[in-house]
């Protein structure tokens, strides 16, 4: 059965969505990834906007939301006791990998220009040139089933923005880049952000070895 249109998702949804693209293709070592895990990430706040707070029950019940459209799935097994998740956007839908970072950062970020998407890409594809991210959108845009769209130019902004399809963004995402609280010098929001996956990843052990001794 041919897809009509593309699923329209809860900002939670997206923000999920986002998550375990980013993290399947920035850091493969933590994937797929954990209720926990996905918690964590979901609030970071570095390379996201907005940055929210979600709880554990926000994130349980929008994986089985995500669940039962497909999007999301369950990995078992691999020596983990604990259930473990992953994202099946590019199975639905043949997405390669630098169509698949472009909607993820759009997923995680908001509306963004293609330099945005370019200087946001490098842990997950390393884009040869802006033509190429431009490249990208235009194909993304141009599907018999569009991905993403341009938004009008609001006053004062130079350059094009673009935002992904998946659904309504939030109304705080109407802000401009610079008052995005993530909106830091790109080299310092990779380390950070670096950090707190590994922070994930300890996490997870330590929650891992408790349950052990229990």
């Amino acid at each position: 059965m041919e897809k009509t249109n593309l699923p329209q998702l809860t900002f939670e949804e997206q923000r999920v969505l986002g998550v375990l693209i980013e993290k399947s293709r920035a850091t493969p070592e933590y994937y797929p990834m954990t209720i926990n895990s996905i918690l964590t990430a979901s609030n970071q706040k570095t390379s996201r906007n907005p940055v929210v707070q979600y709880n554990e029950n926000i994130i349980t019940e929008t994986i089985n939301s995500l669940k039962k459209i497909g999007l999301v799935s369950t990995v078992t097994g691999g020596g983990s006791r604990a259930i473990k998740y992953k994202h099946n956007l590019a199975i639905q839908y043949p997405l390669v990998p630098a169509a698949l970072t472009v909607i993820c950062i759009l997923l995680l970020r908001g509306a963004q220009t293609p330099g945005e998407i370019n200087n946001s890409s490098g842990r997950m594809y390393e884009f040869e040139s802006l033509e190429e991210v431009q490249e990208i959108l235009h194909s993304l845009a141009k599907e018999e089933i569009p991905f993403v769209e341009q938004v009008p130019k609001k006053p004062g902004q130079k350059e094009q923005r673009y935002i992904h399809l998946f659904g309504q963004l939030p109304e705080s995402n109407e802000n401009s880049s610079e008052q995005n609280p993530s909106n830091i010098p790109g080299g310092l929001e990779e380390r950070i952000a670096h950090l707190e996956e590994e922070v994930i990843y300890l996490r997870e052990n330590l929650d891992k070895l408790l349950k052990e001794l229990l």
